[in-house]
């Protein structure tokens, strides 16, 4: 069928946030390209027998009517509605950031305030949110709920018309909002405080639960907690949740990330415990549960993701074909890999070979691509997108090894939690372990090694670089390289970044942990050619990340590029930026990896 297209990995159309009706007859999605949120919304039955219908275009967070008959969606930062037959329409002129309809003709939106502008030079936390209530029969907005002046995240309906359950952080800014979040009850008390990261409000019955990260810390696995008591339901599970979602008329479900597969689980009400129902190879996302039925995008080695629909213990049916030119093509191997860390800890990873080879073909020019987070995880799901390149590299003849060192989500919170304040440490030789194996096994050729990585996997790139002269080339994405300034800057703050680099440069004058922990400090030992990529206005991890070990780059006389895209966050959203990426990172790897090393 030909080499794998830059195009085709770009604009194959991937869909999400599928919502299952209420009673359970239809599901909407919607279809995106490049990761953008905004995309087509569409219809279909929950059964099948009829192909998918659009109903609006550039649509987000589509959410259904309590009697199922209309669907209300954003676009534009505007609520919209559309009817199963007929054409939308637009509700309210207010910006809107969340929507939850209620029985009786009323909505539930989250968005900004009606506060009069701030001081335009005074540098002042970004301006809240604010709960509201709008009146479909009269398209009355008034506030709702005695909030305060805290910044509204989050809201749930209790089923039946009950009350709203409202999550809240004193300002919008993730530092400190996160660190001192509240739960609401309208019309009733307030909650005790919530773990860190809360989202994810459920009610069952009239308990409220949540998902957070495991207490006491600011790093570490996330649990599902009772947000009454405080009760962790999932202490101890080996697992981690990754969706909680509320089911009216009985308890909750929850997709966990297991390894390399992704479970539903269902809360069972005599123990208090989660319990699996549905067992699916690779990832399983947007879950969604109306009548009886739910709805996943889900995901396999050779199966690209789609909408799949059935009861929650399964089975589950594919729904949509959205991306049938990948389907039919043929791939190669993508292997499951499990071995043991030096200190004995059980780890896994994936190797994805080139199309018509196998192990005996190598041995191959292996890029190492570490994924972000730290808690992230490489499931076995399809390889195929600007960020997920294992088989775009594969189609060149590279060999790609996908580790989920500690740190990592899907082994549960003390697996991830070993990470906090130690970055670059055990996480680091657990990747160099299996790349070890590999080349004992005769599938990497040692002197063609390369590695990247985005985010945290960007500084783990750079850490490689830092700290090894193995690798021939490395690439770094929106990737860290000093935690000092990562702290001072970076758009989770100061606590959240010094619970990883391992302190704070306001702890006194040093030596710090994070100066230890940062790449930048071994800067003048790196000989390893580096690719810097990095969005012009990222807030998660800024500029200045990839300009500091630029500069140290050039001043140490070593090779490397470095691409910087205009108007681009953490996360590239533009086409032509995304087919830079692909076409950049390859040829980057190319021209270093494939001839024999230079000296």
């Amino acid at each position: 069928m030909g080499n794998l297209s830059a195009e085709a990995v770009v604009d194959r159309i991937v869909p999400r946030e599928p919502r299952v009706s209420p009673d359970g007859r239809w599901v909407v999605y919607l279809t995106t390209t490049g990761g953008r949120k905004a995309g087509d919304l569409w219809l279909v039955p929950a059964g099948g027998g009829a192909p998918p219908r659009r109903l609006a275009g550039t649509a987000e967070a589509p959410r259904w009517a309590p009697d199922s008959g209309s669907v209300f969606y954003l676009a534009a930062e505007r609520l919209h509605r559309v009817p199963l037959s007929g054409n939308a329409e637009r509700l309210t002129d207010r910006a809107v950031t969340a929507c939850v309809p209620l029985p009786g003709d009323l909505v539930a939106l989250v968005g900004p305030g009606d506060e009069p502008a701030k001081d335009p030079y005074l540098r002042v936390p970004s301006p809240p949110d604010r709960l509201w209530l709008l009146d479909l029969t009269t398209g009355d907005v008034r506030p709702h709920g005695d909030l305060g002046d805290r910044h509204v995240v989050e809201v749930a309906a209790h089923p039946g018309g009950g009350p709203l359950a409202v999550l809240t952080w004193p300002v919008a800014d993730p530092d400190p909002g996160m660190l001192e979040p509240r739960l609401h009850v309208v019309g009733g008390r307030d909650l005790p405080a919530p773990a860190v990261e809360a989202s994810a409000l459920t009610w069952w019955d009239d308990r409220l639960l949540y998902r957070g990260v495991t207490r006491p810390g600011l790093v570490g696995g996330y649990a599902i907690f009772d947000a009454e008591d405080g009760t962790d339901l999932t202490e101890g599970m080996d697992v981690c949740p990754v969706e909680l979602v509320q089911v009216d008329d009985g308890p909750p479900l929850a997709l966990f990330a297991e390894g390399f597969d992704t479970t539903i689980r269902r809360l069972d009400p005599a123990t208090r415990r989660f319990t699996g129902i549905t067992h699916a190879p690779g990832s399983l996302d947007f879950l969604s549960h109306g009548g009886g039925v739910v709805a996943v995008v889900a995901s396999t080695a050779t199966e690209p993701d789609d909408v799949h629909v059935g009861p929650p213990a399964g089975p589950l049916t594919r729904l949509t074909d959205s991306s049938p030119e990948l389907r039919a093509r043929t791939w190669g191997p993508q292997e499951r890999l499990a071995y043991r860390a030096d200190d004995g800890l059980e780890l896994d990873g994936l190797l994805v070979l080139p199309p018509g080879t196998t192990r005996q073909d190598g041995p191959f020019p292996l890029v190492t691509l570490a994924h972000g987070g730290p808690y992230d995880r490489y499931a076995d799901r399809f390889m195929v997108g600007w960020f997920r390149q294992a088989r775009w590299l594969a189609d060149d003849g590279f060999a790609a090894f996908l580790p989920n060192p500690r740190g990592s989500q899907g082994h549960g919170h003390a697996f991830a939690v070993s990470v906090a304040g130690e970055v670059g440490g055990a996480e680091w030789t657990d990747i160099l372990t299996g790349i070890d194996l590999l080349i004992d096994a005769g599938v990497a050729d040692p002197d063609r090694l390369g590695i990247g990585g985005g985010s945290h996997g960007g500084f783990l790139a750079a850490w490689a670089a830092a700290r090894s002269d193995r690798f021939a080339a490395a690439y770094v994405n929106a990737g860290i390289s000093d935690w000092g300034m990562m702290a001072a800057t970076g758009e989770q703050g100061a606590p959240f970044e010094g619970a990883l680099g391992g302190s704070i440069g306001w702890e006194g004058p040093g030596p710090h942990r994070h100066d230890r922990n940062s790449p930048i400090s071994y800067a003048a030992d790196i000989r390893t050619p580096i690719l810097l990529l990095h969005g012009a206005d990222d807030t998660n991890v800024p500029l200045s990340q990839a300009e500091f070990l630029h500069r140290a780059l050039r001043h140490f006389g070593v090779e490397h590029e470095f691409a910087v895209y205009p108007g681009e966050n953490h996360s590239l959203r533009g086409r032509e930026h995304q087919l830079d990426f692909l076409h950049r990172t390859r040829e980057w790897f190319t021209r270093w990896l494939k001839p024999v090393r230079p000296a």
